[in-house]
């Protein structure tokens, strides 16, 4: 059935999209942008993927993923709290910096073969007419996406962590006053979201596509960090947003498979044009809802 196929597409595709969305969901509610998401996804995917052809562990691969992104996160932290660099800028420079880093480094391993997840049903619900295709016949990693929304919704909204990087969003002095360091939890907000973006790069190549090729994340950073802004910076907005972004990439491959002869590039064109459309109609009253810094950040 075509509409069970494009949603677990949805599911499958939008993971990928989803760690790097609630990444930038957390360095933006410390008051931080990270254009660079994109080249964190790049670093991971490609990290990910070589570690796993060398050890033959795709879970050591997924962790080195996460590493990676982090290290390009660190360096997004450091430029922009310690150096004050516009965020801006500095983010779409580690974009370039993760094209061209793994065009260099990754040309090595395209086509060269990696161990992966492969899907693996869960019992009982995986047998689950429609329900069980779409949620529970898919990769291990997928299945622990599925947790990270709700703890970073709780972690966020339910914690003394969650407090400290909600304060530095909005009221840095406030942190000051109590004998906190703003860009210090700033920067580890900032870290964390780039390491989730780069487990979201890891997970495409270890597990989505099983493959490394060169800009193989082909504009999911950017997706991520507009899907971030009409999700109003909610955890488990951002999840249903990413599904939905995914579901717009699975349409091209499930029409392909039932020989539809359709334009190729017009399918490729939907998930960006399904952003554009939804910014337009959001407009500023999503921005109404953004942290008091990254306002700030917006206005300058």
């Amino acid at each position: 059935m075509l509409v069970v196929d494009v949603l677990a597409g949805g599911v499958r595709g939008g993971t990928a999209i989803m760690f790097a969305a609630l990444g930038e969901t957390l360095a933006e509610r410390a008051g931080v942008v990270n254009l660079g998401t994109e080249g964190c996804m790049l670093v991971g995917a490609f990290g990910g993927y070589a570690v796993a052809a060398e050890t033959g562990s795709p879970w050591l691969g997924l962790l080195a993923g996460a590493l990676a992104g982090a290290l390009l996160g660190l360096v997004h932290a450091a430029a922009v709290l310690w150096r004050g660099a516009d965020q801006f800028a500095t983010g779409l420079t580690l974009m370039f910096l993760g094209l061209g880093l793994t065009s260099l480094f990754g040309a090595a391993y395209v086509g060269s073969p990696a161990p992966g997840f492969d899907p693996v049903p869960v019992p009982v619900l995986g047998d689950l007419p429609i329900v069980g295709e779409i949620l529970f016949r898919h990769d291990p990693v997928t299945y622990l996406s599925f947790a990270v929304a709700p703890l970073l919704w709780f972690l966020l909204g339910r914690t003394r962590t969650g407090l400290l990087v909600r304060t530095a969003g909005e009221r840095a002095d406030v942190l000051h006053a109590h004998g906190h360091s703003p860009a210090l939890v700033r920067a580890a907000a900032v870290v964390a979201g780039a390491g989730l973006a780069g487990l979201g790069g890891a997970q495409l190549s270890t597990a989505y596509a099983h493959a490394w090729f060169e800009g193989m994340t082909a504009g999911r950073g950017f997706i991520a960090v507009a899907l971030v802004i009409f999700a109003a910076w909610r955890p488990l907005w951002v999840m249903a947003g990413s599904y939905l972004f995914g579901a717009a990439l699975a349409v091209a491959p499930a029409l392909q498979a039932r020989g539809q002869a359709l334009n190729q590039f017009a399918l490729d064109a939907l998930p960006f044009v399904i952003t554009l459309v939804i910014l337009a109609i959001l407009g500023r009253r999503t921005l109404r809802a953004a942290p008091e810094e990254l306002r700030r950040v917006f206005a300058r």
